[in-house]
C-alpha cells in the first residue's frame, strides 16, 4: 500500500514537473522569436545577426525544459 502511494506521487510529480517545466521555455521562446521577427522586419540588413542570436537564445531557453525532463525521468525510474 505504502509503495503504491509513493509510485503514484512520483508519477504525479513527474507529470507536473514536465507540464509546468515546459510552460516557461515555450513562453520565452515565443517572445524571443516574435521580437526577432519584429526586428528583422524593421531592419532586414540585420537578419543574419538577429537569427544567430535568436537561435542561441532559444537553445539556452530550451535547457530549462531539458532539465525538467531529466527531473521527471528521475522521478519515474529511480526507486525509492
Amino acid at each position: 500500500m505504502e509503495q503504491s502511494i509513493i509510485s503514484a506521487a512520483c508519477a504525479l510529480g513527474a507529470g507536473l514537473c514536465m507540464g509546468i517545466g515546459a510552460i516557461g521555455p515555450a513562453i520565452g521562446e515565443g517572445n524571443a522569436v516574435g521580437k526577432a521577427l519584429e526586428g528583422m522586419a524593421r531592419q532586414p540588413e540585420a537578419t543574419g545577426t538577429l537569427r544567430t542570436n535568436m537561435i542561441l537564445g532559444c537553445a539556452i531557453t530550451e535547457s530549462t525544459g531539458i532539465y525538467s525532463l531529466v527531473v521527471a525521468l528521475l522521478l519515474l525510474f529511480v526507486k525509492f
